[in-house]
């Protein structure tokens, strides 16, 4: 599967960095020191925190969307693009389309948090709300047949691989500039589409930088994938991490994890809700669950493993209202 794989150069996510300008921001880059995060990880092991949650819309998201959506022709601008989501992707179309004079039509699970909704309609997206995840892929392929949208697709194919790489560059570039580098990089997977761009880009760069992604146990596409040597589906997403509930890998998502990916761990609920509290208590910073979970992953199944090293934590998201966000972390 991925003997002729189209992979993007190190040469090609710089540039399509460029091209992006400052419809993106560079996330800032933490070394976190604090005593009880000290006591999760181990005292010996460093933690380099991405903090891709400060970027436009609150996730990493629009560096993808905006790698599809600014190779568009004008006819498929005023077309408008259509997109399914939990949140993210979706408030990200929503904020792509305006800045680009286009419009946006989201597809939701009921499901999906209200506050993310709303924060789709504020930035003039036309929501609709769905049974499931299942369903949503559905309606949004009816969307693009009747309307002539654009689907942009949350987390397959090389341009979104493209933008979301930009991560990984971003973060070995930060850490290079401080004098170090990087043992081990940990990053939560939905469907595939941050990790296969943050983990193309940094072993590209940093060859002996161990790459691990992390999945909820209720949403496991990815790590059930590299159990079966292809891309599996989910029958349904039951997790507190909604955002990482994609029904299934995809191909071009799931060959580029499988060649630039040393291991897929899996973490609960509870550990994910650990985590929240722990970058709240320690970086204050409020995430919603997707966000904790590469932490949750290095507090329990990776810590004795990476114990003494250098270790990468990409925060992918905060969007999340203030009432769930307290009901998660006093749990």
């Amino acid at each position: 599967m991925t003997q002729n794989l189209e992979v993007p150069s190190v040469e090609a996510i710089r540039a399509n960095r460029v091209r992006l300008g400052n419809l993106v921001i560079t996330t800032p880059v933490r070394l976190l020191v604090d005593d009880a995060l000290a006591a999760a990880v181990g005292a010996e092991t460093q933690v380099w925190l991405k903090e891709e949650l400060f970027q436009r819309t609150g996730s990493f998201k629009p560096r993808g969307a905006l790698s599809v959506m600014l190779d568009l022709d004008a006819d498929a601008i005023v077309r408008g693009v259509t997109g399914v989501s939990a949140g993210n992707h979706a408030i990200s179309l929503g904020y792509s389309a305006r800045i680009l004079g286009s419009t946006a039509k989201v597809v939701m699970p009921k499901t999906a948090n209200a506050f993310r909704v709303q924060v789709c309609r504020e930035l003039g997206a036309t929501v609709e709300l769905v049974e499931n995840v299942h369903a949503a892929f559905a309606r949004v392929r009816e969307i693009e047949a009747d309307e002539g949208r654009t689907f942009v697709h949350p987390y397959e194919g090389p341009k979104t691989a493209l933008g979301t790489a930009s991560v990984g560059l971003e973060f070995i570039d930060q850490v290079r500039a401080a004098g170090e580098e990087l043992d081990a990089v940990i990053i939560a997977s939905g469907g595939g589409g941050l990790s296969a761009g943050i983990a193309c880009a940094v072993k590209q760069m940093s060859p002996n930088t161990a790459v691990y992604v992390v999945e909820p146990e209720g949403a496991d596409s990815m790590h059930r994938s590299f159990l079966a040597g292809s891309p599996q589906p989910i029958e349904a997403v039951r997790t507190i991490a909604d955002s990482l509930g994609a029904p299934r890998a995809e191909p071009y998502s799931f060959a580029l994890n499988r060649r630039f990916v040393d291991e897929v761990v899996l973490v609960n609920d509870d550990q994910i809700r650990a985590a929240m509290r722990l970058l709240f208590r320690t970086a204050k910073l409020a995430v919603e669950p997707a966000g904790a979970a590469a932490l949750a992953a290095l507090m329990y199944p990776l810590r004795e493993r990476l114990k003494g090293q250098r270790v990468g934590v990409v925060v992918c998201g905060a969007n999340i209202d203030p009432a769930t966000f307290a009901a998660q972390i006093t749990q």
